[in-house]
């Protein structure tokens, strides 16, 4: 591990945050323009995870990919970049928040021109890999500047509640994007419009969004690297399990891989001067049940993704792009309510909002995992959409909320590096588990045919059990998800409290 211990004179001298304090620049005067950047930039990252899902077919038709190979065009870009966000995040306290944010777009934007460019297959899971890096470089920043920027209360919960908006919404507009620019140019064009969006963010960042103060620390290299490889190697053992079931022995040497390497990531928290993870931010329970909750919802709704997206296309015929704006009808729901739920908070309670968030997001699983060959979009596809849309947006913005509540100045690049890391950790983990589910299920089916299928017919029911029995799956984890917000977070600690007044070196942005 190596020290990095940043000048104070500079930043003393110009006042708060590098801007001086006899003279605010007027740029930097407007919060809302720098929210508007940061935001534009993490929808970019976010998009990322989800708008390749539908272009796949595409991409291995172009690079000959193998049927096992394809999920790394996923899995590489949410590991390295859910892997070393909480490396990210301690980059941002030392060195500045917004000096990490714009070499991390900066990164992005090259690798996504790289991608657009691969002509073979290791050149593009390479990209994908460098653009995770560059997202987990940015990603903290994004959330830490939001905290800083905007004291606890109404103003940070109606920040926070446009960020989950941008988080979930992006997520689920990446599919509808995905299917519009691979059916209508191709799916190079899904990573190429990345680079006029970071090229304008890298432009315009350094004149609305200020300097944070650096704080003296040290890089823990061992927690990132150990983090980092643990999550990949449970994510591998579940995909190789997928394919060749739960007894083949490299599956069984990941998972043992995995438990020992994250083992040592605790292990290595516990001894570190300055952990990426302070061990300190699971001691409060409520703060430790919301980052669970987190992890077993997004687990579902990015493997609810993935299926349906197959579905769509492989069962019902779908085009890339009318399996695009299939998606819609949960897209505006989950985007108006997380932009409601901020001004929902304090009428019904954060808690209670919570909960009648999760009901809606377990009826939608449930009923998706009914699906039948024969299943039409409008009896059985759309009501499920606007209900996950519905219960998403209502839960994001107080698990946001009680995951930040109560942090530290000092521990607010951790935290929202960890955030950050269980949005796709959680993806990753989910996609890998619900992969699994599906395998175990369709070899089940395979080995009791229905008497009186056509070949096709059986083939379609194959694949049609093995999706709607990952969709029971999902439900399951949503359960569990609720459960965890009823037993574990209290109400108290997401009462918004005054914010303290903030000593000078711990602001972020003059607003």
């Amino acid at each position: 591990m190596s020290s990095s211990h940043a000048p104070h004179g500079a930043d003393d001298a110009r006042g708060v945050s590098g801007v001086n304090v006899s003279g605010v620049n007027g740029d930097r005067a407007r919060p809302g323009i720098a929210l508007a950047i940061m935001l534009s930039a993490q929808l970019m990252i976010i998009l990322d995870m989800t708008v390749v899902n539908i272009a796949l077919p595409h991409i291995q038709a172009s690079l000959h990919f193998s049927a096992t190979s394809l999920s790394w065009v996923l899995n590489g870009y949410t590991l390295t970049s859910g892997g070393l966000l909480l490396l990210g995040g301690r980059a941002g306290d030392i060195l500045g928040r917004r000096r990490m944010f714009i070499a991390g777009i900066s990164l992005f934007t090259l690798a996504s021109l790289a991608g657009g460019l691969a002509t073979t297959s290791g050149l593009l899971l390479a990209a994908r890999a460098a653009q995770g890096v560059g997202g987990a470089l940015a990603s903290p920043a994004v959330l830490a500047l939001i905290v800083t920027s905007f004291p606890e209360g109404r103003e940070r919960t109606r920040a926070l509640g446009i960020y989950m908006g941008v988080i979930t919404g992006g997520s689920s507009l990446g599919l509808v994007l995905g299917g519009v620019i691979t059916e209508w140019l191709s799916w190079r064009w899904v990573l190429f419009i990345n680079v006029p969006i970071g090229l304008a963010v890298i432009a315009i960042a350094p004149r609305f969004v200020a300097e944070t103060s650096r704080l003296p620390g040290r890089f823990d290299l061992a927690g990132a690297l150990t983090a980092t490889a643990g999550v990949t190697a449970l994510v591998y053992g579940f995909i190789r399990a997928a394919a060749s079931g739960w007894g083949d022995h490299l599956a069984l040497a990941a998972f043992a891989a995995a438990a020992v390497v994250l083992t040592l990531f605790v292990l290595t928290e516990r001894r570190a001067r300055q952990p990426i993870t302070p061990l300190r931010l699971f001691t409060d329970v409520s703060r430790a049940g919301s980052f669970i909750a987190r992890l077993l919802l997004i687990a579902g709704m990015f493997g609810m993704f993935y299926f349906l997206t197959q579905f769509l296309q492989t069962i019902m015929g779908f085009s890339p792009l009318r399996a695009g704006v299939a998606f819609l009808p949960m897209t505006f729901a989950l985007f108006a309510v997380s932009r409601a739920a901020p001004r929902l908070m304090p009428r019904l309670g954060a808690k209670p909002l919570m909960i009648a968030g999760m009901l809606p997001a377990i009826a939608s699983m449930a009923w998706l995992s009914r699906v039948t060959p024969g299943t039409g979009y409008w009896p059985g596809i759309f009501g499920p959409m606007l209900l996950i849309g519905l219960g998403m947006g209502m839960v994001f913005v107080p698990l946001t909320t009680a995951s930040l509540a109560g942090v530290p100045a000092a521990d607010s690049g951790a935290a929202s590096g960890l955030v950050n890391m269980l949005q796709l950790v959680g993806g990753a983990l989910g996609l890998g588990v619900l992969v699994s589910v599906y395998g175990t299920s369709v070899r089940h089916a395979v080995g009791h045919p229905v008497a009186g299928l056509t070949p096709l017919a059986q083939s379609q029911h194959v694949v049609t059990h093995g999706i709607g029995t990952s969709f029971a799956f999902a439900a399951l984890l949503d359960v569990c998800s609720l459960l965890v917000i009823i037993t574990l977070i209290k109400t108290r600690r997401l009462t918004p409290a005054p914010a303290p007044a903030p000593r000078p070196h711990e602001e972020a942005i003059a607003s």
